[in-house]
């Protein structure tokens, strides 16, 4: 059973909780999560650059001379890809689908297996609360001074109804805030220590068992 030690605001530790084995607890397999990777950043890519075909480009569709007589090569149209102002044959387009299908259960399994090591690691800190008062950073940074996280590139896992921590953790370089549901394997990954609060803890589990 995986175990995290639990710290007060004041960085003390008062007791450890026991963590679901589905989720904090299973076998490694690199090559699952580096697919899971893979598979993310490709759904969420973009196809930008475009070329237009000589069906796109501006241009007459006359024929430039006539087929014969002329002693010059025949031609057809204007907008032939050997034209300069011509369309472009095999160019990037912006209709291309960078899409890979990642199964559910596998792309789960990639991220229990960060948070599994990131609770082997001892770079998982659970807290009592997050709580901070009115969005402050100045109270954000003490309390982030008292945690074992200090002066650690860390990702904060919130609660659905906390938003404080967000917008008190702006202005505090290499730290940042996600809520628990948000949760994703690039995400994780990109952040050496993860802070999170008991109650986000129970939030994050039962989001993943019913995910």
């Amino acid at each position: 059973m995986a175990r995290v030690t639990l710290y007060n605001r004041e960085g003390k530790g008062v007791g450890e909780i026991e963590l679901s084995p589905a989720l904090f607890d299973v076998d490694s397999n690199e090559g699952l999560v580096h697919d899971a990777v893979v598979a993310q950043e490709a759904n969420v890519r973009v196809a930008i650059a475009h070329t237009k075909d000589r069906g796109e480009v501006a241009g007459t569709g006359k024929k430039p001379w006539k087929q014969k007589g002329t002693g010059r090569a025949r031609h057809g149209s204007r907008r032939s890809p050997i034209w300069v102002g011509g369309g472009i044959t095999f160019g990037p387009r912006s209709i291309r689908n960078f899409a890979l299908k990642f199964n559910k259960k596998a792309r789960r399994k990639a991220l229990a297996m960060a948070l599994t090591d990131k609770v082997r690691g001892g770079a998982l800190c659970a807290v009592e609360s997050l709580s901070v008062e009115e969005g402050k950073t100045a109270a954000l940074a003490r309390l982030l001074k008292n945690l074992p996280v200090a002066g650690k590139k860390t990702l904060i896992l919130v609660e659905a109804e906390n938003r404080e921590v967000g917008k008190a953790a702006r202005n505090i370089p290499e730290v940042a805030t996600m809520p628990v549901h948000s949760l994703n394997l690039v995400e994780l990954l990109k952040f050496p220590s993860v802070l999170i609060s008991k109650q986000g803890l129970d939030e994050l589990t039962a989001h993943f068992k019913r995910a």
